[in-house]
């Protein structure tokens, strides 16, 4: 442990309904190796959206954007001062 991790990104989610039931940031994360960190949600059937931060390095972060909007995911970067 004791690494720098890399960058951190926060980025706005809007989940399609068929996938508002899945473990989906656990996914990307084993997936991507980032780290999701939940810092805002709401789930109210048919949407859910989320603001999280994801934690690695900047090719990581690519790759576990590209695999969100591959699987339905509106991902929209939010900039760290709003």
């Amino acid at each position: 442990m004791g690494e720098n991790p890399g960058v951190r990104r926060r980025f706005h989610l809007t989940f399609p309904e068929r996938l508002a039931g899945e473990p989906v940031l656990f996914m990307v994360g084993k997936e991507t190796g980032v780290v999701p960190n939940i810092r805002r949600a709401s789930v109210e059937e048919p949407d859910a959206w989320m603001i999280v931060e994801l934690e690695g390095d900047e090719e990581a972060i690519a790759d576990a954007v590209g695999w969100l909007t591959d699987r339905g995911v509106v991902v929209r970067r939010v900039d760290e001062d709003e």
